[in-house]
């Protein structure tokens, strides 16, 4: 095709040379009253040899786009107004890089369709080093292509100034692992520079009596409350503060979590819901102070949980105020197949309905099993199934 190209544009520049020469000749003995009109009409067929090459440039982007990297013919024609290939070479290099690190076609076609422009980088000089680096780290080839799909600016950040600095401020304060964490669960850290935001609001923190590892705690495991405008966050503390939280004790970590960004309109929206059940403002604030992340799940999930514990279970919404962690946990793989034990023994008179709700359902699954499953199995052999759903409570 790049071959086709030259030629037509080869014969199309010899022709016009070719008029040209003669026009002028023409023109010279002739006396031709009006020599301006030769630039005019030089400028005319110049633009069209340019508006065609282009045209063949627009043509082999788009179709490369499509045919080679997977695109929609949409979103190739999207896509080539960010990238422009003269030639396959250097755009194959950079998926035959791609697909040695173990992209697969799909993971390729989503790249380029975020960044095109990764098309036109240097694989050698650009590309490869970045790849080195983050595989250099405790990150499975999978995890770091699932990685860059979703962030493919990664690819395009200066390792030296942004990538590099980042990781030895987050490795100062973090484990490899942690770190790693942080790549894969949010990268763009490593694209905005820390220094602007997030070394001043650690600077706040410790200032505020913070200890470090709550702060290492913070940065693992809520990256992005640390990335916001300090004058901001600085609000943020101080709201965790008028609540009654302690920066020094990690509570105060999963409240700020759960006060920034979008995880306070689900906390929002979790108090209105709660209150719907009958739950004061001061309920709510107790729930909070005992456990933050609890009040940040869906309203689907609030309401299944609630509907389960009190319309089913016939505790009381109150109770369920004084141990909120029962909120955060599993419908399917904790609250329900405890709840279907408990009310089997219940109905059997072997436990009465005075239960802590929280050693009920806090403890880990071997010693629920045996304080509750296999104590019984004598007088109800049943009961290990119906904790594994395998039998209804109504054949018991």
């Amino acid at each position: 095709m790049i071959q086709l190209c030259n030629l037509k544009t080869f014969r199309l520049v010899h022709s016009i040379f070719s008029c040209t020469f003669a026009s002028k000749t023409n023109r010279v003995l002739v006396g031709d009253p009006k020599p301006s009109h030769f630039s005019l009409q030089s400028q005319l067929i110049c633009r069209r040899i340019t508006s065609e090459i282009s045209e063949n440039q627009h043509n082999f982007t788009v179709t490369y786009l499509i045919n080679t990297c997977g695109l929609s013919p949409e979103g190739a024609i999207s896509a080539c107004k960010r990238v422009e290939l003269k030639s396959p070479e250097r755009a194959d290099s950079v998926l035959e890089l791609l697909r040695n690190y173990g992209a697969s076609q799909t993971q390729i076609s989503k790249l380029i369709r975020s960044h095109p422009k990764l098309l036109s980088a240097d694989p050698e000089k650009t590309l490869l080093p970045k790849l080195e680096f983050f595989s250099s780290l405790e990150i499975s080839k999978v995890d770091l292509i699932k990685t860059l799909t979703f962030n493919p600016q990664l690819l395009a950040a200066s390792l030296r100034n942004r990538i590099l600095p980042t990781y030895n401020f987050l490795r100062s304060m973090l484990s490899e692992k942690n770190v790693v964490a942080v790549l894969k669960r949010n990268s763009w850290i490593f694209l905005e520079s820390h220094r602007k935001h997030v070394v001043p609001n650690i600077g706040l923190l410790r200032e505020s009596g913070m200890p470090q590892p709550c702060i290492s705690l913070l940065l693992a495991h809520c990256t992005p409350s640390l990335m916001v405008n300090p004058e901001k966050f600085g609000q943020l503390v101080g709201e965790v503060k008028e609540m009654g939280f302690n920066l020094e004790k990690s509570t105060s970590v999963n409240a700020l979590c759960a006060l920034c960004g979008k995880n306070k309109l689900v906390l929002n929206r979790s108090r209105e819901v709660l209150k719907t059940w009958g739950w004061s403002e001061d309920d709510f604030l107790s729930a909070f102070r005992k456990n933050p992340l609890s009040m940040i799940v869906s309203e689907k999930k609030l309401m299944q949980a609630m509907d389960l514990l009190v319309n089913k279970m016939g505790w009381s919404s109150g109770m369920i105020a004084k141990y909120p962690v029962v909120l955060g946990l599993s419908i399917e793989k904790r609250l329900i197949p405890r709840c279907s034990v408990v009310k089997v023994l219940l109905s059997k008179g072997f436990i009465n309905g005075n239960l802590n709700l929280g050693s009920l359902l806090k403890p880990a699954e071997k010693q629920f099993l045996e304080s509750f499953v296999n104590g019984y199995l004598g007088k109800v052999p049943e009961l290990l199934s119906v904790y594994q759903g395998k039998v209804d409570i109504q054949d018991v």
